[in-house]
C-alpha cells in the first residue's frame, strides 16, 4: 500500500514538473536547430567542453538560478525568455534540480547528456537521455530535450499511477 502512494506521488510530481516545462517546450516548437558558425577545433573527450555541459544543465534547471542567468544556458533562449521568466516564479520549478551523470561529447558542437531530475532531494525522473549543443560558443540544454520530456510527460499523465 505504501509502495502504491509513493508511485501515486511520484507520478504527480512528473506531471507537475513537466507541466512547467511544457510552456518552455512549446516554445521550442517545431523548428529545428541549426548552428550557423563553424565548429571552433578542439579535441572531442575534452575535459573542459564536459565540465562546461554538466555545469549548464545543472544551472539551467536549478530552481534558485534566476531567469536571466538561465535565458542564455538554453539553445536560442532569448526566443523563449518570457517563458523561462513566468517559469522561475513557479514554486514547483523552484525546487528543481538536474543531477548529470554522464557526459559524452559526439561532435565538435554537440553532446549526449545522461541526467536525472529531482523534485528537492526526491530523484522524480532518473536516467534521462539529452542533448547539448555549442551556440555562440557556449554549451548549452538542446530544444530537442525539452520535446523529450514533453514525450515523457504525455506517458506520465495516462499512466495508472498518476491518477489521484
Amino acid at each position: 500500500m505504501r509502495s502504491s502512494t509513493r508511485t501515486a506521488a511520484r507520478g504527480t510530481l512528473l506531471v507537475a514538473l513537466f507541466g512547467v516545462l511544457t510552456a518552455v517546450a512549446a516554445a521550442c516548437g517545431s523548428s529545428s536547430a541549426s548552428t550557423t558558425s563553424s565548429p571552433t577545433p578542439s579535441t572531442l573527450p575534452s575535459v573542459a567542453a564536459t565540465t562546461a555541459i554538466k555545469a549548464s544543465w545543472e544551472t539551467f534547471f536549478a530552481g534558485a538560478t534566476p531567469a536571466a542567468q538561465k535565458i542564455p544556458l538554453l539553445e536560442n533562449g532569448q526566443q523563449f525568455a518570457q517563458t523561462i521568466q513566468a517559469q522561475a516564479q513557479s514554486p514547483l520549478a523552484k525546487s528543481t534540480a538536474a543531477k548529470v551523470s554522464s557526459v559524452k561529447v559526439t561532435s565538435p558542437t554537440t553532446a549526449t547528456v545522461k541526467y536525472s531530475i529531482l523534485l528537492g532531494t526526491q530523484v522524480a525522473l532518473a536516467g534521462q537521455t539529452g542533448q547539448a549543443v555549442l551556440q555562440n560558443g557556449v554549451w548549452k540544454v538542446s530544444a530537442q530535450s525539452f520535446q523529450a520530456l514533453l514525450a515523457l510527460e504525455g506517458a506520465a499523465s495516462s499512466s495508472p499511477s498518476a491518477s489521484p
